[in-house]
């Protein structure tokens, strides 16, 4: 399995794995289905490289808000991906529209928007019958 990271920018998606290289960490580039590119990356880092590499995201996915908020018209950006982990373990990429990301990012920040987007993955991929106080 692998971390995925999805990017609508090619410069700041070879940032991304310049940065990966530089601490020998190899990647993986795939054009996404809807738009953009996914770079995958090994999910057995240890938690100070794994730190590390989620927070030179986070600070990349910042400047892609600013390429999405700069964008006009037809040449912009319309998606923001947030990767989340599935029940199974398996990491999958979310794709939200660029006008609820643009907001949703003014109050939150991507580890917040991460844990938002896994609850609810998680909810649908084992959904819970009965009232809604029932704890998981």
């Amino acid at each position: 399995m692998a971390n995925e990271y999805i990017f609508f920018d090619a410069a700041l998606r070879d940032r991304f794995l310049r940065f990966a290289t530089g601490h020998g960490v190899a990647g993986s580039v795939r054009a996404d289905e809807i738009d953009g590119f996914v770079v995958a990356l090994p999910d057995d880092l240890d938690d100070e490289l794994e730190d590390a590499i989620e927070d030179e995201y986070e600070a990349l996915m910042a400047e892609q808000r600013d390429l999405v908020e700069a964008g006009e018209g037809d040449g912009a950006k319309k998606l923001m991906g947030v990767s989340v982990v599935l029940p199974d373990g398996q990491t999958r990429m979310v794709r939200l529209p660029g006008d609820h990301a643009r907001r949703l990012l003014e109050h939150f920040t991507i580890d917040e928007i991460r844990e938002i987007a896994t609850a609810i993955a998680r909810d649908v991929a084992v959904p819970l019958s009965g009232p809604i106080c029932r704890q998981p």
